[in-house]
């Protein structure tokens, strides 16, 4: 059997009630056989990026524990999305769950429907903030240095955020 790997997934909603959306993913992706979710960050509302003509979302970070393969737990989480009602219509756009691999253990994937790390984290506040809550010393496989980090060389510009009590 395949050693199990660390993976951090990104979790964001703001269409309904985007906390449930959001609480609803997190148990759904804790079903996902040969997945085990070991913490959840903190939940973050957070001011859209791109296209902002729309609702603040609510993001945070799974940190899970997997011996699927990468191509594999795309699928199990894009069955997630799906079962919740994903549509794809606006990029940046609403929408009522979105889950992203941010990293998985060290590896690189560069495909044309996948890629690790996720290329647009260190760019996001929304992303690398409850990241930091659950990993800041992880280090970016390609950049060589860590979450906290990157964190610290992002502007906080349009990409307000607000914890969630």
């Amino acid at each position: 059997m395949k050693k199990l790997e660390n993976v951090f997934l990104s979790i964001g909603s703001n269409l309904g009630n985007a906390l449930r959306n959001c609480e609803s993913a997190v148990q759904r992706i804790a079903d996902v056989e040969h997945f085990e979710v070991v913490e959840v960050s903190p939940w973050y509302r957070t001011e859209p990026v791109g296209f902002k003509k729309q609702p603040w979302f609510v993001n945070g970070v799974i940190w899970g524990v997997t011996n699927l393969e990468p191509v594999k737990l795309l699928e199990a989480i894009q069955a997630v999305e799906n079962s919740m009602g994903r549509e794809r219509t606006i990029k940046w756009g609403p929408r009522t769950i979105d889950i992203d691999i941010l990293f998985y253990g060290n590896k690189r994937v560069n495909m044309e429907n996948l890629v690790i790390p996720h290329p647009e984290l260190h760019k996001r506040r929304f992303v690398l903030v409850p990241l930091c809550d659950l990993a800041p010393h992880w280090i970016h496989p390609e950049f060589g240095v860590s979450v906290k980090e990157l964190l610290a060389g992002v502007s906080p510009d349009g990409q307000d955020l607000k914890r969630i009590e």
